[in-house]
C-alpha cells in the first residue's frame, strides 16, 4: 500500500511539475501561436466556469477556488472568472453556456451535468469563436481541450480495494454495487475498471446505476438490496463516490448489521474520510483536485490568448463525437485509514483538527492522527 501511494505520490508531483512546465513554455509561445485578438487581449481575459452540482463537496470548497486561484496567477492578476453552477439540472446549464457566449466570454471551462446534453451548448461556443475545456468529465461536442483523472483506474482501484477488504471470503456471500449516474460518462468507466477487478471474483447479488449521484437514491437502492437479498447474504458493498456511501451506511446500519461489510468511496470528502477513520467506511480515492485544476486553468488561458495547448495536454482522448482531444490525465491514490497522514493531511486538503472533531477523537488516537 505505501509503495503504490508513493508511486502515485510521485506521479501526482510529476503531472503538476509537467503541467507547470508547459505553462511556461505556452506563454513563451504566445508570439507564435496568438491569434490577433488574444495578442491584443493580453491577459485581460475572462474565462467562464460551469460546475455540474453543489451535493458533492468538492465543486466549491476545492475547484472552483482553485480555478480562480490559478487563473489569477496566469494572468498577472488581470484574468477574470465568471461562475456559474447547474445545481445538477442540464437544461439550467445549457442557459448557462448561453449566458457565458452572450457575454462574450474568452473561453469556457465546463464540467457537464449530462455530457450528451451538452453537445449543442460546446458547437454554439465554437461557432461563436469560444474554445471549451471539459473539466473531469468528457463532454460531447467540439471541445478543445479535456482534464479529468483516470476514470477506469479509480474503478480499478476501488475494486481491488474490496477484495483486499474481503480477502478469503470474496465468495461466501454477495456484494451490491452502486454505480454513479449514466449521466455522467465517468460513471460508466468507474464501473467498467471495478467490473474489470470484481467479475468472477465475486458474487454480485444487485447493482444499480444510481439517479444523480444521490444520498437519498443510493440509500432507498441499498434498502431495496437489503429486502431482496438479506442483511446474512451481503458481504460487501461497491460504492462509486463518498456521498453515496453515506447513504449506503445509513441503510446499513437501520438495516440491522451487527458489523458493517466494507463499502468503497471516491473523492476523498471529510464525511467519507471521518467515516474511514470510524471504521464505517473501508476506503475512498483521493484524487489531488489542484494539478487537475492548475491543467484547466493552463489549458483555457492558452487557449483565450489563441495560443496552442500541445505542450500542456500531451495525452488524447476519444469522446463519442470528437476524436484525439488534448488532455491531461491525473493519477488517483487508494485512500485507507493507513495514509490518511500521507495524503490529504499532508497535502493540505484537510487539517487533523477538521477531521478528528469529538466524535472522531478516540478513533484518530487509535491512528496516530494528532
Amino acid at each position: 500500500m505505501n509503495t503504490q501511494m508513493r508511486r502515485a505520490a510521485v506521479a501526482v508531483a510529476a503531472t503538476a511539475m509537467a503541467v507547470s512546465l508547459a505553462a511556461c513554455g505556452s506563454a513563451g509561445e504566445a508570439g507564435d501561436n496568438a491569434t490577433e485578438s488574444g495578442s491584443a487581449k493580453g491577459d485581460a481575459i475572462t474565462i467562464g466556469l460551469l460546475l455540474p452540482e453543489n451535493q458533492t463537496a468538492r465543486y466549491e470548497k476545492f475547484d472552483k477556488p482553485l480555478i480562480e486561484k490559478k487563473i489569477s496567477e496566469l494572468t498577472n492578476g488581470k484574468g477574470k472568472v465568471v461562475y456559474a453552477n447547474a445545481k445538477q439540472d442540464a437544461t439550467l446549464q445549457t442557459q448557462q453556456v448561453d449566458t457565458m457566449i452572450t457575454n462574450k466570454v474568452d473561453a469556457l471551462i465546463v464540467d457537464a451535468v449530462d455530457s450528451k446534453a451538452i453537445a449543442g451548448g460546446v458547437k454554439k461556443a465554437k461557432d461563436a469563436g469560444i474554445p471549451v475545456v471539459a473539466f473531469d468529465r468528457l463532454a460531447e461536442g467540439p471541445i478543445d481541450g479535456y482534464t479529468s483523472f483516470d476514470n477506469e483506474e479509480v474503478g480499478h482501484v476501488q475494486g481491488k480495494a474490496l477484495l483486499e477488504a474481503l480477502g478469503a471470503k470474496a465468495k461466501d456471500g454477495q456484494i451490491v454495487m452502486m454505480n454513479g449516474a449514466i449521466t455522467d460518462p465517468n460513471a460508466a468507466l468507474f464501473k467498467k475498471g471495478a467490473h474489470a477487478e470484481l467479475d468472477g471474483k465475486v458474487n454480485i447479488g444487485k447493482e444499480y446505476d444510481t439517479k444523480e449521484w444521490k444520498p437519498e437514491n443510493a440509500n432507498a437502492n441499498m434498502e431495496a438490496a437489503i429486502s431482496a437479498l438479506g442483511k446474512d447474504k451481503i458481504i460487501g458493498v461497491y460504492s462509486a463516490n463518498d456521498g453515496m456511501a453515506g447513504g449506503i451506511i445509513t441503510a446499513l446500519k437501520a438495516g440491522g448489521f451487527a458489523k458493517l461489510p466494507p463499502v468503497t468511496g471516491q473523492d476523498a470528502e471529510l464525511a467519507g474520510v471521518q467515516r474511514i477513520v470510524a471504521g464505517e467506511q473501508f476506503m475512498s480515492v483521493y484524487k489531488p483536485y489542484a494539478p487537475e485544476a492548475a491543467a484547466a486553468a493552463e489549458m483555457a488561458v492558452a487557449l483565450a490568448k489563441g495560443e496552442k495547448i500541445d505542450s500542456i495536454a500531451k495525452e488524447k482522448v476519444d469522446s463519442p463525437t470528437t476524436k484525439g482531444v488534448p488532455s491531461v490525465l491525473v493519477p488517483v491514490v487508494s485512500l485507507t485509514k493507513d495514509n490518511i497522514n500521507d495524503t490529504v493531511i499532508k497535502d493540505g486538503v484537510y487539517t487533523v483538527a477538521e477531521i478528528c472533531t469529538p466524535k472522531y477523537k478516540a478513533a484518530c488516537d487509535a491512528l496516530g492522527l494528532k
